[in-house]
């Protein structure tokens, strides 16, 4: 648990996994998030499993009210990844402080880059020193057809 300088008063950071409600964080997810409409709980838990994964939590209930996971080595590259802030705290800078926590989490891994994808919050992430892609062109991507 971390309740640190730069979080919204009543909300503290963790990066305990045991500490993330599964079924809530699915729940958001696979009903709410654009990304992720129709994940599969299985597939969700896999996808914690090989990640770091951080909350938010009220400090007055320890309720989760939002989530984000990272998938990295641990030493050069990361990705920021299923970052969702629960609709009834959304507005209170909860989502902004949890991804500059996990920046802070992430810093001392020595790890030089962190990808996000994002449709509609560039705004979000640019306030905590995310920028698009200096040179997209480098960049390629591999698709594949959604299992039946």
């Amino acid at each position: 648990m971390t309740v640190a300088p730069g979080l919204p008063e009543g909300y503290e950071f963790s990066a305990d996994t045991d500490r993330v409600d599964v079924e809530r964080v699915h729940r958001w997810l696979s009903t709410d998030a654009y990304w992720a409409t129709g994940r599969p709980l299985e597939q969700h838990r896999r996808a914690m499993a090989g990640s770091l994964n951080f909350g938010m939590y009220d400090t007055a209930g320890g309720k989760q009210v939002a989530y984000a996971r990272v998938v990295t080595d641990q030493a050069l590259f990361a990705w920021l990844a299923d970052v969702y802030v629960d609709p009834s705290v959304r507005g209170r800078g909860v989502g902004t402080a949890m991804v500059g926590a996990i920046r802070e989490h992430l810093r001392p891994y020595g790890i030089r880059r962190v990808l996000l994808a994002t449709h509609d919050a560039h705004g979000v992430y640019e306030k905590l020193g995310f920028a698009a892609l200096e040179r997209p062109d480098q960049w390629m991507a591999l698709h594949y057809e959604p299992a039946k």
